[in-house]
C-alpha cells in the first residue's frame, strides 16, 4: 500500500530542525482522541469478530486471524492483537485489520489511513540497532524516489521518528502521501524492535502525527515473543 523495502547505505541526522521533526519530546495527540479518526457505528464493523478484522484462519497454508479483543463504543475505538507478531493495538472504530506470518495491517473505510506495524531484526537487516535501520531505510528511499523529503527526531523514550513528504500517491490516491516511520527498539536486546508504519494524506500530515501518537500511545508489545520468534 504505501511501503518501502529494501535498504542501502544512507545517512540521516537525528534531531532535525523542521517543526514535525524538532526536539526529543514525546509525540502528542493535540487533544484528539480515536473518536476524531472513527465511525459511529456502535461496532458494527467488529461485530463478526475476527472474521471481520482478519486474514483467514489458522491453518497449512492460511494467514493467521487478528485476535478481536473488545470494543469500545464511547471512544469509537477497537483493541485487536496481531497475533503472528504478538503486538496489541487500539484502532479507530470502523477501520479493517488482517496479518500475515510477518506483519499487521489496519486501514480506515476510505483507505486514506493505512498502517503497518512489523517485527524487525536488526542483525538480520544488516544493521547493528535502531537508529543505524531509520537511517538506512531513510537513505535507500530517498537514493531511489529524489522528491521524497525526510526529517528524523529521537524521541524521549528511545524510540525514533522519521517522516516521510511528498510520497507519490499510489493507485486510487488523491494527492501525495505522508508516511511516518515509528522505530521502537527493544528495551532488552538493542538488535531487536518494532516499526510502526502509517502512511496519511499529506494534506492531513499533521492529524496523521496524532493519530500516530494514539496508536503509540496504546501499543502492547510481547518482547519476549518478538525476541524468541524465528524471522
Amino acid at each position: 500500500m504505501f511501503l518501502f523495502t529494501g535498504l542501502a547505505a544512507g545517512a540521516l541526522t537525528f534531531g532535525g530542525s523542521s517543526a514535525n521533526a524538532q526536539g526529543s519530546e514525546p509525540l502528542s495527540s493535540g487533544g484528539l482522541t480515536f473518536r476524531d479518526f472513527g465511525t459511529a457505528d456502535n461496532g458494527a464493523s467488529f461485530s463478526h469478530g475476527q472474521q471481520s478484522v482478519g486474514g483467514g484462519t489458522t491453518g497449512a497454508g492460511r494467514s493467521p486471524s487478528t485476535k478481536l479483543i473488545g470494543v469500545d463504543s464511547n471512544a469509537l475505538s477497537a483493541r485487536v492483537q496481531f497475533q503472528s507478531i504478538k503486538v496489541e493495538m487500539t484502532l479507530p472504530m470502523g477501520w479493517q485489520a488482517s496479518e500475515d506470518w510477518e506483519r499487521g495491517l489496519a486501514y480506515s473505510v476510505d483507505k486514506r489511513y493505512r498502517m503497518v506495524v512489523w517485527r524487525v531484526d536488526f542483525e538480520f537487516e544488516g544493521v547493528k540497532d535502531a537508529e543505524h535501520y531509520a537511517a538506512t531505510k531513510a537513505g535507500s528511499i530517498k537514493a531511489r524516489r529524489p522528491g521524497v523529503q525526510t526529517q528524523a527526531r529521537k524521541l524521549s523514550d528511545g524510540s525514533l521518528l522519521v517522516v516521510y513528504e511528498n510520497v507519490p500517491k499510489a493507485q486510487g490516491d488523491s494527492e501525495p502521501r505522508t508516511v511516518f516511520d515509528l522505530v521502537v527498539p527493544s528495551p532488552n536486546n538493542p538488535k531487536a524492535g518494532v516499526l510502526l508504519t502509517l502512511g496519511v494524506p499529506a494534506s492531513g500530515a499533521s492529524r496523521g502525527l496524532n493519530l500516530l501518537a494514539l496508536l503509540k500511545q496504546n501499543m502492547r508489545i510481547d518482547w519476549q515473543f518478538i525476541l524468541s520468534k524465528p524471522q
